[in-house]
């Protein structure tokens, strides 16, 4: 990702600070978006939903268009930028959202969406969402501490007020 004069966005600049830190979790958010259990949309569901738990409006920015491409409707991006669950029709995208939701919001899921996690998605798949959630924590850290935002010209997202991300404004 790049600017209109071929300069980084995102956190790639951060990662270039430490090459022998940034290349491994290049490698690592690499692995995540290509080469996992998740179709597009799951995928971005849990992405968006740690953006809008940490208020990350790069990722937010970044993966809202992802999550558009991947056939989330303004509906269900609303949803997740305000905390709450969208009316999916897809258990398996039910799931990827309450997992991630709670692992966003506690840092573990409670045992009942652990149970449905397994048997719906199964233990690898549970494994590569929670690494995922965790990549983008790690990432929505990085955005923040090197005060990334979104890219001059472009508009902020919109977060509720309540300032807690969980959407009860």
């Amino acid at each position: 990702m790049t600017d209109a004069d071929g300069r980084l966005l995102g956190p790639f600049n951060a990662m270039l600070y430490s090459p022998s830190v940034g290349l491994p979790l290049q490698d690592l958010g690499a692995a995540l978006r290509f080469r996992t259990a998740f179709t597009k949309r799951e995928r971005e569901i849990a992405t968006l939903v740690v953006a809008a738990r940490l208020r990350s409006d790069f990722e937010w920015y970044a993966h809202e268009r992802i999550g558009r491409r991947a056939g989330l409707s303004q509906d269900e991006m609303d949803a997740l930028r305000a905390g709450r669950a969208p009316m999916f029709g897809d258990v398996r995208e039910r799931v990827v959202f309450e997992a991630a939701r709670q692992l966003a919001a506690e840092g573990d899921v409670s045992d009942a969406v652990y149970a449905e996690a397994v048997a719906t998605l199964g233990r690898a798949a549970v494994v590569e969402l929670v690494t995922l959630v965790g990549y983008y924590e790690a990432l929505a850290m990085q955005l923040r501490v090197f005060r990334v935002g979104v890219p001059e010209g472009e508009p902020a997202p919109e977060w509720p007020r309540d300032g807690d991300g969980d959407g009860d404004a």
